[in-house]
């Protein structure tokens, strides 16, 4: 292991990675960086799936150890844990403010009943149209006011 690699700049580097299937957030602003942990060897990042079944883990494990082996960090080893089992409340703030940026509506906190409001134009007469939109964890939405579809992130 390089002297000058940290724990602390390897776990920048695996938050900044994108998501694949929502580019514009990072794994940090999902909160799927549960730990990393430095070696004499290489790192090892653990990591938690957003579901069980997501078939994005492959591709964001690859991701990561592409990033940190680029950085410097050796071997890469990904874990990956399933419990606690991950929230949308993990999701960092910034990640909620990408999400409706990028015309997602972002979840609410587990627990309230709120609205489902319109990234577009901010009404919260919206209505569900499917419950899977372009990926599981997602459902599809239309506005009754500017009449735009959109997708939800659903909680959980």
């Amino acid at each position: 292991m390089v002297s000058h690699l940290s724990t602390d700049a390897a776990r920048r580097i695996a938050e900044a990675v994108p998501d694949p299937e929502v580019p514009v957030l990072t794994l940090g602003d999902l909160g799927i960086i549960r730990a990393v942990a430095l070696s004499e060897t290489g790192v090892d990042v653990t990591i938690t799936p957003t579901y069980s079944g997501c078939p994005a883990m492959n591709a964001i494990g690859m991701d990561i150890s592409l990033a940190l082996g680029e950085a410097g960090y050796g071997a890469v080893r990904i874990k990956t844990v399933l419990s606690p089992a991950w929230s949308t409340d993990w999701i960092s703030a910034e990640g909620h403010a990408k999400l409706k940026a990028f015309g997602i509506a972002p979840p609410h906190p587990r627990g309230t009943d709120l609205p489902v409001v319109c990234p577009h134009c901010g009404s919260a007469s919206t209505s569900e149209i499917a419950h899977f939109g372009s990926t599981a964890c997602k459902a599809l939405w239309r506005c009754n006011t500017c009449r735009e579809p959109f997708d939800h992130f659903k909680c959980h």
